[in-house]
C-alpha cells in the first residue's frame, strides 16, 4: 500500500492566493460600476468574499474524502444524468444576454455546464482507467467515450458557450492522448471537434463576426465585433512594466465590458503591469506543475487520470482567457478560474481542487515509469 500523505501544500497555497488575489481585483474592477448600477461600491467584494468562503469549505471537505469513491458507476452515471438534465432545462429557460447558460431562482444564479466539465472528467478518469489497451478499438474503447463526451460538449456549444465547450474537448483530447490513443484516431477526433465548432459558429452570426475579426484584424469594426479585444489591448499595453497601480486602472471605468469576469486579466495587466500578468501566469504554471505531480504519482490508474483531468481542467481554461485578453485566441467568454467574478466557476472549480489535493495525499512515484511504458506500447 502506498504511504499516506498530506496534501500538497504548494498546490494548496498557489490555489488560495489565486482566490485571495481574484477577490481584491473584482473589488478593483467592479467598484465604480456597481456603485452607479447598485449604488454600493462594495458589492463585488462582498459577493466574491462569500463565494470564495464557501468554495474554500467545499475545498476543504472534498479534500478530506477518498477520490476512489468517485471511481464508482453508480456515482458516475448518477452525476452525468444530473448534469444532462440540468443542461437540457436550461436551454429551455429565457435567455440572458441572448445566451442560455444560466438557472435562475429569484437573485441565485446557476451554471449548469460548469458542474458538467467536472463530472465528465470523472467518467473520463473512470472510462480511461478501466479500459486499458481497448482505446484504440472503436467499437469497444472509441465509441462511447466519444458519444458520452460528444453529447455534452454539443449541448454547452449550442448554449452558446463555445469557450467552455473547447476546454471541455481539449482536456478529453488531451486525456486519450495521455491514454495511447493513436495518431489517426486523434487527428479525428481533433477534427470532428472543428467541425462541430465550426457549425455552431456558422449559426450564430455574432460569434462569426468575432472569428472573421480574429483573422482578418479588427481595423474597421473597432466599435463593434472588434471593440472588446481593443480595449482589451489598451488596457494591457497602458500598464506597461509596472503597471498603473491598484485602482487606478481607466479602461474598466465604462470602457473595458465584462472588466471584473472574462477580461480581468486585462485589468490585472492594466494596473499591475507586466509584472503582475507575468505573476498570474507563473502561479497557474506552479499549479499546473504541483498538479501534474500529484497526477503522476497516484497509486492508481484512476487517480492518475483524475489527477491529470482537473489539472488540465484549470490550466486549459486559464490560459484560454489569457489567450483571448492578449488577442492569441478568438474572443470568447470564458473567466480566469479562481480570479474572475462569478458564483458557479469558483465554486465548481475549488471542488475539483478539494478532489485534486486528496490525490495529492497518495505517492507512488514508481506508477509515472509504468504509466508512461503502457501509453507508449498502446499508441505504437
Amino acid at each position: 500500500m502506498p504511504r499516506k500523505l498530506s496534501p500538497d501544500k504548494w498546490l494548496f497555497a498557489v490555489t488560495v492566493a489565486l482566490v485571495l488575489f481574484g477577490i481584491v481585483m473584482v473589488n478593483s474592477a467592479s467598484a465604480l460600476l456597481n456603485n452607479k448600477q447598485l449604488g454600493i461600491f462594495s458589492y463585488a467584494f462582498l459577493h466574491q468574499s462569500v463565494v470564495a468562503l464557501l468554495g474554500l469549505s467545499l475545498m476543504w471537505i472534498f479534500m478530506r474524502i477518498n477520490y476512489r469513491r468517485y471511481n464508482n458507476a453508480a456515482v458516475v452515471f448518477s452525476g452525468l444524468g444530473l448534469c444532462l438534465v440540468l443542461l437540457l432545462l436550461v436551454l429551455r429557460q429565457g435567455p440572458s444576454a441572448n445566451v442560455h447558460r444560466w438557472l435562475q431562482w429569484g437573485p441565485l444564479g446557476f451554471q449548469p455546464s460548469e458542474a458538467a466539465k467536472l463530472t465528465m472528467v470523472l467518467f473520463m478518469a473512470g472510462f480511461l482507467s478501466r479500459r486499458g489497451q481497448p482505446i484504440n478499438q472503436f467499437s469497444r474503447g472509441l465509441l462511447p467515450y466519444f458519444l458520452v463526451v460528444g453529447l455534452f460538449a454539443w449541448l454547452i456549444m449550442i448554449e452558446p458557450d463555445l469557450g467552455t465547450a473547447a476546454c471541455l474537448l481539449i482536456v478529453a483530447v488531451l486525456m486519450l492522448f495521455t491514454a495511447g490513443l493513436r495518431w489517426r484516431y486523434l487527428i479525428s477526433a481533433a477534427a470532428a471537434a472543428s467541425i462541430a465548432l465550426a457549425a455552431v459558429i456558422l449559426r450564430n452570426p455574432y460569434q462569426l463576426q468575432r472569428m472573421l475579426t480574429f483573422f482578418f484584424g479588427d481595423g474597421a469594426d473597432r466599435l463593434g465585433a472588434g471593440y472588446q479585444i481593443t480595449q482589451s489591448l489598451i488596457a494591457i499595453g497602458s500598464g506597461g512594466i509596472t503597471g498603473l497601480g491598484l485602482g487606478d486602472g481607466k479602461q474598466k471605468l465604462f470602457f473595458l465590458p465584462q472588466p471584473h469576469t472574462d477580461f480581468i486579466f486585462s485589468v490585472i495587466g492594466e494596473e499591475f503591469g507586466l509584472i503582475g500578468t507575468t505573476l498570474v501566469s507563473f502561479l497557474f504554471l506552479v499549479f499546473f506543475w504541483r498538479g501534474l505531480k500529484a497526477a503522476v504519482r497516484a497509486p492508481d490508474r484512476f487517480g492518475f487520470f483524475l489527477a491529470l483531468g482537473l489539472t488540465l481542467l484549470i490550466v486549459v481554461q486559464a490560459f484560454i482567457n489569457m489567450g483571448v485578453v492578449l488577442k492569441l485566441l478568438p474572443t470568447k467568454g470564458i473567466p480566469l478560474p479562481f480570479v474572475s467574478m462569478g458564483g458557479s466557476s469558483i465554486i465548481v472549480s475549488l471542488v475539483a481542487v478539494g478532489i485534486l489535493l486528496n490525490v495529492s495525499q497518495y505517492s507512488s512515484p514508481a506508477d509515472l515509469r509504468s504509466m508512461s511504458m503502457n501509453s507508449s506500447a498502446a499508441r505504437g
